[in-house]
This record gives structure tokens, sequence and C-alpha cells, in this order.
């Protein structure tokens, strides 16, 4: 593609408020983004049959102007720019009916790979929340033959999870911003960002080079993280946050939606049991129950029945053998017995409890199942 061609791609699909649908109508009478930008505001008004403030000469030449510097900038940092024409446009991402015109890419992923989960969740993420993400990544590169992709947002809390997760079991992972690419939003994940890129992954945006970071961005982008996926999981969330406002989007785009429970009087599981209960979501404990809800064929090693002998961890182990000894056993004392802080301990405890290992009875007290 030409930089003439280039440079009225970015300056049409720069425009405020073009849809997909609106966008293809507008050049299939006006023939080209050339001739968009060509044409008079008079001509554009009658050959579309209604007038707009997008048709003003000074909006098109604004537009234009900013287009030719950010020409400059992707080509000068081997940026990828991505047209919703294009064959290589994402295709889940198109079927959303407000889908980016461009977006720009820098990394090499395939935005059409056959296996994409999004996660997100909170920015105040609890052991319990990362340790399940963790979990969650290892074992889906464990279960697909295909290499999943992981989408997130590069937030603080569960969405750097992901991707570090990602980067540790060897998948690719997208890092979806809410800004140009001129810049790595929070500063602190810059070398998570690197890693991202070198790892065959890709940070991903429909935002110039010009844009600002402004909060508004974080809840647009978000259609890109839910548009992008078959799935959405959503790991640990309040009752009010980005990644609820994620999951209903998700939900509109007709994706499979996933939420990890929790206990009622856990603040950042609030919203996670919310979508459970409103069926906006389906309850997740494991990579397993996310794969056969889609149907998507798992390794042989793990589609077989699962084991009455689970395999534990050490830690786990340690716990077992104490409630195996004493029965029924409060959490201090369990901490005290097996060295480890009761924060950790907690974690591993509900993770415990949703396998069905250990029993959380009345009085502060754990026993087996």
């Amino acid at each position: 593609m030409n930089t003439d061609e280039l440079t009225y791609r970015i300056a049409f699909a720069s425009l405020r408020s073009l849809t997909p649908a609106l966008a293809t109508s507008i050049l299939d009478r006006a023939g080209s983004e050339e001739n968009f930008f060509e044409f008079s505001e008079s001509q554009l008004s009658a050959m579309m049959g209604f007038s707009n403030r997008l048709f003003k000469s000074s909006t098109r030449s604004e537009a234009l102007e900013a287009a030719k510097t950010e020409v400059s900038f992707i080509t000068e940092n081997s940026i990828s720019a991505t047209y919703f024409r294009d064959h290589d446009y994402p295709h889940r991402l198109l079927e959303c009916d407000d889908a980016p015109l461009m977006i720009y890419g820098l990394g090499d992923c395939d935005l059409n790979h056959s296996h994409f989960v999004s996660i997100v969740g909170t920015r105040h993420a609890t052991a319990y929340g990362v340790d399940f993400v963790n979990r969650l990544v290892e074992d889906l590169s464990a279960l697909i033959p295909e290499k999943v992709i992981i989408v997130s947002g590069l937030a603080y809390g569960i969405d750097i999870a992901a991707h570090r997760a990602a980067l540790n079991a060897g998948l690719p992972t997208i890092g979806v911003l809410a800004h140009g690419l001129n810049t790595i939003y929070p500063a602190q994940h810059r070398q998570t960002a690197v890693e991202i890129i070198r790892s065959g992954g890709m940070l991903l945006t429909d935002y110039p080079s010009s844009a600002q970071v402004h909060k508004g961005n974080f809840l647009a982008r978000n259609r890109i993280i839910a548009g992008l996926s078959d799935a959405l999981v959503v790991a640990e969330s309040a009752s009010k946050g980005g990644a609820l406002v994620t999951a209903r989007l998700a939900a509109g785009y007709n994706r499979d939606v996933f939420a990890l429970p929790g206990r009622t009087s856990d603040r950042y599981s609030a919203g996670c049991n919310a979508l459970i209960a409103e069926n906006t979501a389906a309850l997740i404990t494991s990579a397993e129950d996310l794969c056969r809800h889609l149907g998507w064929q798992m390794a042989d090693a793990k589609a077989e029945t699962p084991s009455l002998f689970p395999t534990l961890t050490p830690e786990e182990e340690a716990v077992i053998d104490v409630m195996t000894a004493r029965g029924e056993v409060t959490l201090p004392e369990l901490s005290s017995r097996i060295d480890m802080p009761i924060p950790r301990l907690m974690a591993m405890l509900i993770d415990m409890e949703f396998r069905s290992l250990i029993m959380n009875i009345p009085g502060g007290r754990y026993r087996l199942r």
C-alpha cells in the first residue's frame, strides 16, 4: 500500500462516530477514501442525502494533517496499521457493531488465530485471583494443542497477571492499550510490554500516537478486549468496575463469559458472583470448564476422566496431613502447624474448597470432605 492511500485511510478512520456500517455506506457512495477527502462538503451532502459535521472541509483537513504525522510515526517504528477492509483485520472484532476502523499493532501476532481468551479483573488483585489466573493459563497451555492467545489490558492487578502468566506458559499474549503506541501506561509495565513483543505477542490499540492517556479511553478500549475473544474470563471484580463493563460488552457481542466465584464476604468477588447470579457469566473454576463449554478439543492426557487422587502441591499435602490427623482445625492453628502466613494460607484453602478437597464449617474451622 502506498503512503497516500494509507494516509487517507488513517484520516478517514480517525473521524469520530464512524462505525464499520456507516463507513461502508459512505465509501460505497464516494468510491474511495481519497474521494471522500477530495469532494466538497456540498458534494458529500448531496451524495449521502444528509449533512454531517464530518463532511466539513475543516474537519477533513485536520484529519488529513494528523494522518500524515501518524504515517511517519508508524513507518519509523515498524508499526502495523490494519484497516477494517483489510483481509487480515480480526474477523471476531469485525462482528462487533462498534469495531474501530483502524487498529495499530506493535509485534507479530495472528489476529485471526483459532483460540483467543481474554482475561480481565480488578486492579486490586488478591492472591486468590492471581493464583487462579496462573493455573488457568498454565492449564490452557497444556490442554490445547494449538496455542491459546491471551488478551488483556496491561493494567495493574489481574491484567498484568494474565500477561505474565502467558509469558511464563509460553503463550502469545496481546496487550490492548488505551493510548497510542508512543508510550506505555503504566510505565512500570514497560518491561513486560517488551517481553510480550519479543515472545510473539502484540501491543494493540485503536488510538493514534497523538492520543493522550485519558480515563475515558480505558472503558472504550474494553470493547476490543471483549470483541477479540472467543471467551472472556473475569477473575476478580468488586461490585463496580471496568471488568464488569467488559463482561457485559462481551455478552452483548455473543461471546462466552465466565467468572470465578468467591465467598460472599470477599469484596473483590462481589462482581463475579453478581455476573454468575444474573446469568451473564458461567461459573469457572478450571481451564477444563472453559474448554468443555466452548467445545475445544483438549489434549488426550488432559481430556481423560479426572483422577480420584488429584495432584497436590507439598503445601496442600501438609494441609491434608494435618486435617487427617486432627479432624477439624482452625486457620491460626493450621498456619502454625505448616508454618505458612495466614493470607497465603487463606488463598490456598479457598482454592482447595473449590476443588472439593476440604470444606469450611461453622466456627471458622476446616476439615476434609
